[in-house]
Formats: C-alpha cells, sequence, structure tokens
C-alpha cells in the first residue's frame, strides 16, 4: 500500500510492526473469546525445550501464549527483524482439528495473517 492509498477492510496502515501488533492483539482476543487463554505459566524448564513449539514441554495454547505472542511482541517492542519466515497455521490447523469451527477458523486466519506478515517483510 503506498501512503496516498486508504487502508482496505482487516488492513492496517502504518508499518509492519504495527501490523503485528494489531494481529497479536487480534489472536489474543481470539484465544480469550475461545477460553484458550486462562491457563498456568510453564516451568521455567519448559522454555528450554529445543523441539518445535515446545511440543515436548508446553501444549500448544501455552506455546501461543508464552513463546510466540510473547517473542513477537519483544520484536516489536525493539524494532529487530523479523524471522525470515514463518509457518505457524499448519501446526495451529493440526492442534484445532476437532475445534469447533468458529473458533478453528478464527484462530487459524489471524495466525495465517501473522504468518503472511511476518514472512513478507
Amino acid at each position: 500500500m503506498n501512503p496516498t492509498e486508504q487502508p482496505q477492510d482487516g488492513e492496517i496502515a502504518g508499518n509492519p510492526y504495527d501490523e503485528l501488533r494489531a494481529l497479536l492483539a487480534r489472536l489474543e482476543a481470539t484465544m480469550k473469546a475461545a477460553d484458550l487463554w486462562r491457563m498456568d505459566t510453564p516451568s521455567p524448564q519448559a522454555f528450554m525445550s529445543v523441539e518445535p513449539f515446545c511440543v515436548d514441554r508446553m501444549d500448544m495454547g501455552q506455546w501461543l501464549r508464552f513463546v510466540f505472542i510473547a517473542r513477537l511482541q519483544a520484536l516489536c517492542d525493539a524494532r529487530a527483524p523479523f524471522p525470515a519466515k514463518c509457518e505457524v497455521a499448519p501446526a495451529i490447523e493440526a492442534w484445532l482439528k476437532d475445534a469447533r469451527p468458529e473458533r478453528r477458523v478464527a484462530m487459524t486466519e489471524v495466525i495465517r495473517e501473522i504468518d503472511t506478515l511476518i514472512t513478507t517483510h
């Protein structure tokens, strides 16, 4: 989008960090609406996992809240470079395969948008 264009529905005007912050807020709201936000904080050892998504020490909800969202918020705060690619949506789709359709659609939609934003910037 060039500076003279108006944002389309669902599009955030501004820099990619502002866009990412808005998407993270949407993900948090989606998780809260699906009753997936309230949970125990993982142990300090859980954060030392070397497995993708800390799968050996956390469930996916914990990873989303305490690793994915937290790290991306820190990245925005520091204005650090985005990772080269982000492909979290397939894991979220697998995690939510038995969830109610509206929950699955809302979560995977916002995660796909985050994946795309990070990968294209």
